[in-house]
């Protein structure tokens, strides 16, 4: 029997955990972000993250971090408190794909010429082992071992003018 029927059977499986906020007012959503993915920490308990960024301030500006545990143990008030923006996404990690590692954590940041982008995603992307692949076969150059790269560098590739926050 392989792992996916295996899976099917075993009932609803929760796969990781997605929070993001935009603060109309201008307020800084690190702590809010925080609370959320406490709220979320039954669908991961791996790693968590978060990355904001402030609407006002230069284009395209991520801060983040992320770290291998629970979110109370991952994040201090210190921490929370240098992570100023007020639109950011969170997210507690429930390995489908990948590795247990620092750098499978997300949010992914990409750093590119147009500023930099974050990326928190929830699911399985179904064709990710061809298209990283053809990726590499092409010159594309992974750090991470999960799906969620392929999406970042699918994005990467588009012409883009809006530098900023994209889940899926």
């Amino acid at each position: 029997m392989n792992s996916k029927r295996i899976s099917e059977e075993s009932g609803l499986k929760e796969e990781c955990g997605v929070f993001g906020i935009y603060d109309l007012d201008g307020e800084d959503v690190s702590t809010s972000i925080y609370y959320g993915l406490s709220a979320l920490q039954h669908r991961g308990q791996e790693s968590c993250g978060i990355a904001v960024s402030d609407t006002q301030g230069p284009k395209g500006r991520v801060t983040s971090f992320k770290g291998l545990g629970l979110v109370n143990e991952v994040f201090k008030e210190s921490q929370l408190e240098t992570m100023k923006g007020n639109i950011g996404v969170g997210h507690v990690r429930y390995s489908t794909s990948g590795s247990s590692t620092l750098e499978n954590a997300q949010p992914l940041v990409l750093n590119y010429i147009k500023g930099s982008l974050a990326l928190a995603h929830n699911g399985n992307l179904t064709n990710a082992y061809e298209l990283r692949e053809q990726m590499e076969n092409e010159g594309s150059i992974f750090h991470t071992s999960i799906d969620s790269e392929v999406i970042r560098r699918l994005q990467n590739a588009t012409s883009l003018d809006y530098t900023g926050f994209f889940t899926v």
